[in-house]
């Protein structure tokens, strides 16, 4: 029960998370006008967001005592919560690469797309290195940018109406988590997936992770054009 509502709340996390950063995103688009971004500052963008996200996975796993400035470490989320981020990530990864192939049948090549599968293995990996090293370096977490994201975070999530919605969101969130774990699980022990996501089983399947994916993607499918 507690694993599920770690899920849970790690998907309404995400997605407030997510919207917050949409708007630093249009932000940043405003600055530099209709300049198209490069690879490279799209990926140093990507990278602030990616390890900002790790922070603030990491400061959820931390509790604070009632009107003290002092935290005790929950060890019992931190490898589910570091899993789950990571499986998120790479989540993120493959559809990031299905949209890719579907835009390079629509294009010259897959150099008019802005994607490098070897740098987002590498800013995966970098985002695992970094939630491990807060482990051990807990009081870095507690830097002013990821307080104010957790801050904002908890004020949208108890928020009457918006929160429900992204309560909804972290439900579905959950949802695909499970189908994803059954999905390794039944590979591990008969070799095949129990749902092929490029099936229709498979689609139906990732609807509501799809959902997510697509409302919190905004910046990349958006600002990077």
């Amino acid at each position: 029960m507690e694993l599920i509502n770690l899920i849970f709340r790690l998907g309404v996390l995400f997605a407030i998370y997510g919207f917050l950063w949409f708007f630093i995103e249009l932000l940043f688009q405003l600055l530099i006008g209709s300049r198209k971004r490069t690879l490279g500052e799209i990926y140093f963008v990507k990278t602030v967001k990616y390890l900002f996200l790790v922070n603030v996975t990491f400061l959820f796993c931390l509790e604070y005592a009632l009107h003290e400035p002092v935290y005790q470490i929950n060890y019992t989320h931190l490898v589910p919560s570091l899993i789950i981020l990571i499986v998120y990530f790479l989540g993120k990864l493959q559809k990031k690469e299905q949209r890719v192939q579907l835009m390079s049948n629509f294009t010259q090549g897959m150099n008019d797309v802005p994607f490098n599968r070897q740098w987002e293995m590498a800013l995966i990996v970098l985002c695992g290195v970094a939630f491990t090293g807060l482990m051990f370096y807990p009081y870095l977490a507690e830097n002013a940018v990821s307080m104010w994201f957790r801050q904002n975070i908890l004020k949208i999530e108890h928020a009457v109406f918006i929160g429900f919605i992204f309560k909804v969101i972290g439900f579905f969130f959950l949802i695909s988590m499970f189908m994803k774990m059954l999905n390794a699980l039944n590979y591990i022990v008969s070799g095949k997936p129990l749902l092929d996501v490029r099936t229709g089983n498979g689609t139906k399947k990732n609807h509501g992770d799809d959902s997510f994916d697509d409302f919190e993607e905004i910046d990349d499918t958006k600002l990077s054009e």
